[in-house]
């Protein structure tokens, strides 16, 4: 007998998604995972992470692939009166749109959040900015370099090497983490929703949200003090604190309590340190904690790396091995999730791609429900074949 199949979070939320790259995609990807009927609204040129290479076939870039399942894709030209009418039917009952264009741009197409709530009353809008809409910096363009710069990441190098240049970290984590407050916005909002009646208009500014993100450990002692100034979380910027060369390697060796410092010490015949107060004393041992890492890199070269895990994982000191991205498919843990999974694109072919890391006890996440859309895929199924 088949198990009955259970709704997923989301079943019966339209999510109207007129976003474009990566920071509004994640976050509709995201709803579509848990069961919205997420509508992909297009230009007709396409969202311009579809041409982003590598890809089998025009308009249908890897990335595009990674950002975009279980969404429905519409071609509209939001510059001819004629298709935004064709989007305000679709808005008509809809309960979330987010978009990506700037507050500007949409109110001179009549598409602002009060004339669009006024038409529908239960509508969320979320605008995905660059700046929040109330400083100077509103109407300034922003891609995730630009946010990685203004919001102080870049220069973090610089506060652990004060001779090394700015550097941006190597992932597009600007717009992913936009992308994740996004999806909890629109869940915040809907349940208000859900609780009041009442629907409303959320602000999701890449550049405060990332800076917020950076200083809940990086306020450090400018928290204390009149005017801000000594930023930085000193064990963070320590040029110590990376991975540790092994005889054969590299890995993480990550002692945090003062129990697990001494079982540590113990373990590699260092009884000298056991009592020493850089072990019983946490705030000794963060003064000094470049020292203490520096120990760790000089102990770690006198064991390979299955050695250390195994000396670890019997002194129960957190410990990893350091991977490649290229290393992950091979995981075990991974692989013991079902974490990657390929799936068959109805025009790509097989492609890899990763299960939704939450897990629901009642309500699952729907992986894989609905490939990503080709450019326009849905639009006759969702508008009719004239358009109506």
């Amino acid at each position: 007998m088949t198990a009955e199949k259970k709704p997923a979070i989301l079943d019966g939320v339209k999510v109207i998604d007129l976003t474009s790259v990566v920071f509004g995609p994640l976050a509709t990807q995201m709803l579509g995972d848990l069961g919205a009927d997420v509508i992909k609204v297009e230009s007709p040129e396409g969202d311009l992470l579809r041409q982003v290479q590598p890809s089998r076939h025009s308009l249908m870039g890897a990335a595009f692939l990674g950002t975009n399942r279980n969404k429905r894709s519409v071609v509209l030209d939001l510059k001819t009166e004629t298709d935004r009418d064709q989007l305000r039917r679709l808005l008509a009952d809809a309960d979330v749109m987010i978009s990506s264009i700037r507050p500007a741009a949409l109110a001179r197409l009549s598409l602002d959040p009060e004339i669009l709530r006024r038409e529908n009353p239960k509508l969320i809008t979320v605008s995905a900015t660059g700046f929040g809409q109330d400083g100077p910096y509103a109407a300034k363009p922003a891609f995730d370099d630009i946010i990685q710069s203004i919001s102080g990441l870049a220069s973090l190098t610089t506060l652990r090497d004060p001779q090394a240049a700015p550097a941006y970290a190597p992932t597009i984590l600007a717009d992913k983490l936009g992308g994740v407050t996004a999806a909890y916005a629109v869940m915040a909002a809907l349940f208000h929703r859900e609780r009041t009646g009442q629907a409303q208009h959320v602000e999701v500014p890449m550049f405060e949200t990332l800076t917020a993100f950076l200083l809940a450990e990086h306020m450090d002692g400018a928290m204390f003090e009149d005017t801000p100034q000594d930023f930085g979380y000193a064990r963070m910027l320590v040029p110590h604190r990376r991975p540790v060369q092994t005889a054969d390697g590299y890995i993480t060796i990550l002692p945090y309590t003062n129990m697990q410092w001494a079982r540590f010490f113990k373990a590699v015949g260092r009884d000298d340190m056991v009592d020493h107060a850089w072990v019983t004393d946490m705030d000794a041992r963060s003064r000094n904690i470049g020292a203490v890492y520096d120990m760790v890199a000089q102990i770690a070269l006198t064991r390979t790396t299955e050695e250390w895990l195994a000396l670890m994982e019997q002194t129960d000191i957190p410990a990893m091995p350091v991977r490649n991205l290229s290393d992950l498919p091979g995981d075990p843990h991974l692989a013991a999730t079902g974490f990657f999974q390929q799936t068959e694109h109805p025009t790509e072919g097989p492609i890899w791609t990763t299960k939704p890391p939450v897990r629901f006890s009642e309500t699952p996440a729907r992986h894989d429900y609905r490939p990503p859309p080709g450019l326009g895929e849905h639009t006759e199924e969702i508008l009719g074949p004239d358009g109506d």
